[in-house]
């Protein structure tokens, strides 16, 4: 596992209401806050991210999104400071597939903090990220019931179609060229959102 933690990705942003948000890499060390974000999430934003009821994390889960390999994969965390201590109000990842050149990703906003633009801050980081590290395309499983985040995806330039094995799931598709050397760094990609 790699023990470099990719500090460049930590910064502030604002939300269009003007809420400052702290988005970096998610650390072993946040198995409290991921945990507490996971439970306190409405059983609708559960089941639209991990397909399946699901009360909090299990052990393996919760180690699993917390101690990743930053070479392949990344998980970043959107925090805000709520009496005097970070609480995580979302979190997008990816996870580098078995061709090494392309990612699943997720994406997850907690409830009260949905349709503030942080899911597109969150995905445009994530992206640049993604595109810093050489990969060429994002895919991902959302229920077509998700219409909040096949609506992003879309405005994102993801291709959207029926997954052929369930009607009830869309398989979304981007793809994109690796980054250059002169290419945009992430942290002022998401900050033309606002």
């Amino acid at each position: 596992m790699a023990v470099t933690y990719p500090e460049e990705l930590d910064r502030s942003v604002r939300l269009r209401d003007g809420t400052l948000v702290r988005v970096r890499p998610i650390r072993a060390d946040d198995r409290e806050i991921e945990q507490e974000f996971v439970r306190n999430l409405s059983a609708e934003s559960k089941y639209f991210r991990f397909m399946s009821a699901l009360g909090e994390l299990p052990e393996a889960m919760l180690t699993r999104f917390t101690r990743i390999d930053y070479d392949r994969e990344m998980a970043l965390i959107a925090l805000v400071c709520e009496n005097g201590r970070e609480v995580e109000i979302g979190v997008a990842r990816y996870v580098i597939d078995g061709t090494a050149s392309g990612c699943e990703f997720a994406l997850v906003i907690a409830d009260a903090w949905q349709h503030r633009g942080l899911g597109m801050i969150l995905m445009l980081d994530l992206i640049a990220t993604a595109r810093q590290h050489g990969l060429t395309s994002m895919q991902g499983l959302v229920l077509a019931t998700n219409t909040a985040m096949l609506g992003l995806v879309h405005a994102l330039g993801f291709a959207i179609r029926p997954d052929a094995e369930d009607a009830h799931v869309r398989y979304v598709t981007k793809h994109f060229a690796p980054d250059t050397p002169d290419s945009q760094p992430a942290a002022s990609a998401a900050a033309n959102v606002n």
